[in-house]
């Protein structure tokens, strides 16, 4: 089997370095080439066009920051050469843009399934994502070989669409767990309480969550940087939700003002850093450490 793999940035590196420990023949393509030396290194081949790198498999999987680049990969640079070949798309897009990709995809003799995951590049190295595939039944069964290797227990939640939908759920989560517990730190800690008692009455409680405490020491130094999915992602990730909630008919206004928040976040210089980064945005006119 040979895979070619779309996409080495944080995701997409971690997941072809766990594809390296299997017995298949991996191929790699970024924009950037520097990005696919390590996997080169590491025993994966490139060549210098998508094209290229697609003619080597049947399998291919796309890990592109968004939508609109995983379509111009797709269907305008690799477009024909999609016949006979089978793409899983890891990005999180909107479910409408996943069901019109399958569309054309499958228009031009291919296959798709999307797949995305939850977790990032530490759950990568180690094939411990939690991933959700939607898709026809065959392809997700033919894709096995490729999807265990990622995860220990991929689940395929229903046809193409459904998958991204429950990402973004799971996504939207991320998002206002993270504003909620960021908003109550800064108060008891601007108010004199001392942060270990609230966590203490925290964790003993049904409010309590484990990313409180993943997320707790990084706010209380203001330390955002090596992140494994940036603030940039998590707002484009929200804009996606607020986007498809409201296509569905849900009434997601309350969530209106995080996305303004988070749209502070590039000319605050916090785009790349990890997104409890969103921290140094709540604190207002309150002390807050210096993102680093």
């Amino acid at each position: 089997m040979a895979i070619a793999l779309f996409g080495t940035g944080l995701l997409g590196g971690a997941i072809a370095s766990r594809l390296l420990e299997g017995d298949q023949e991996l191929w790699v393509w970024n924009r950037t080439p520097e990005r696919c030396q390590p996997l080169i290194q590491a025993g994966a081949r490139s060549a210098s066009t998508p094209q290229e790198v697609a003619g080597q498999a049947d399998w291919l999987i796309t890990v592109l920051s968004d939508g609109p680049s995983t379509q111009a990969l797709l269907l305008e640079e690799l477009d024909q050469q999609l016949a006979g070949r089978c793409v899983i798309q890891m990005a999180t897009i909107a479910p409408e843009q996943s069901q019109a990709l399958a569309a054309e995809v499958e228009a031009r003799g291919g296959r798709y399934l999307e797949a995305p995951v939850l977790g990032s590049k530490p759950e990568a190295l180690v094939g411990r994502l939690q991933l959700m595939a939607g898709g026809q039944p065959e392809v997700f069964a033919a894709a096995a070989p490729i999807l265990n290797q990622l995860s220990e227990a991929p689940r395929r939640l229903g046809a193409v669409g459904s998958a991204m939908a429950c990402k973004l759920a799971l996504n939207q989560l991320i998002a206002s767990l993270t504003h909620a517990f960021s908003l109550s730190l800064h108060l008891v800690q601007n108010r004199g309480v001392e942060v270990e008692s609230f966590m203490e009455i925290l964790r003993g409680s049904a409010l309590y969550a484990p990313t409180f405490d993943k997320k707790l020491e990084r706010e209380l130094q203001g330390d955002y940087g090596n992140p494994n999915f940036p603030t940039a992602h998590l707002r484009k990730d929200l804009a996606l939700f607020l986007e498809t909630s409201q296509a569905t008919g849900l009434n997601s206004e309350g969530l209106e003002g995080l996305l303004r928040l988070l749209q502070r976040a590039t000319g605050a210089g916090l785009d790349g850093l990890d997104y409890c980064a969103l921290h140094a945005l709540t604190a207002g006119h309150g002390a807050a450490p210096e993102p680093q």
